[in-house]
């Protein structure tokens, strides 16, 4: 199956900025789930490409003129494998992801609720618990931020992706079982117009297992990869940093289309 993708994220600011760098991790990579025919990121200034610790593809920008409009493109071909809708492999060590970072923190309540769901660690349990994160945690749109922790959001009963990745991932670590975050793109059949869309993953029976529970999928078949950390911040689209701006606004469109 071929994707057309198209995630534009336009940036104004109330007064002139300058002097900004952006890191912009927006770049699928081929691999046996998923073949990029062409991708390209639009972003005015100079630019480097490097890897992140995680083997992630990201672009430094710099903008040494003043601004108030700034537009960051990135659209591209990718043509997933039907056949081949496993996780992908990951060049680091699946202990790495049982690290806890301060967004991931699971407290005593959250691990109960996990303990009373997951009896024996395999696929079945976890995909209960899910189950139960979800009817726990209302998908509600603009309810949460990038700053909104697990424990937050498991409190708040209400959240988004990002937010139903982050409480798995902390469940599943409280557990011992090594989870990790991933940022991509959802082609949905019904909705072309989409966000950037997030899920977990948890390494069971020694292979990684997908776990969207926005979504209640469970095999990655209309996934597309485009980074993997340990939470939102290690895979975050887009971060930076500016001189002056006073206050910035910014408006995020996604399409994913078949072709």
């Amino acid at each position: 199956m071929k994707l057309m993708v198209n995630h534009q994220t336009h940036y104004h600011y109330s007064e002139v900025a300058r002097n900004s760098i952006q890191y912009i991790k927006m770049i699928p990579q081929s691999s046996p789930h998923q073949l990029v025919h062409y991708w390209d990121i639009s972003v005015p200034g100079e630019r480097i490409m490097k890897r992140d610790a995680f083997d992630n593809l990201w672009i430094t920008s710099s903008q040494r003129f003043d601004y108030q409009n700034l537009t960051i493109m990135a659209q591209g071909i990718v043509e997933l494998n039907l056949q081949n809708s496993g996780c992908h492999d990951s060049v680091v060590l699946p202990h790495v992801f049982l690290q806890p970072t301060p967004a991931t923190l699971c407290d005593a309540e959250m691990l109960n609720f996990a303990l009373e769901i997951v009896k024996t660690k395999d696929v079945s349990s976890l995909i209960n618990l899910s189950q139960k994160i979800l009817e726990r945690i209302t998908y509600s749109p603009y309810s949460t931020n990038v700053q909104t922790t697990a424990i937050d959001a498991f409190y708040a009963a209400q959240g988004v992706c990002q937010d139903h990745a982050h409480v798995m991932i902390a469940m599943c670590r409280a557990l011992n079982l090594p989870a990790r975050y991933v940022s991509g793109y959802l082609y949905d059949y019904n909705s072309p117009h989409l966000a950037s869309h997030a899920w977990a993953e948890v390494y069971v029976d020694h292979e990684w297992h997908c776990f969207d529970v926005s979504n209640q999928i469970f095999v990655p078949k209309t996934h597309i990869y485009v980074a993997i950390g340990r939470d939102y911040f290690d895979v975050a689209p887009i971060r930076g940093i500016r001189e002056n701006g006073g206050i910035e606004e910014m408006i995020s469109t996604v399409q994913v289309l078949a072709c």
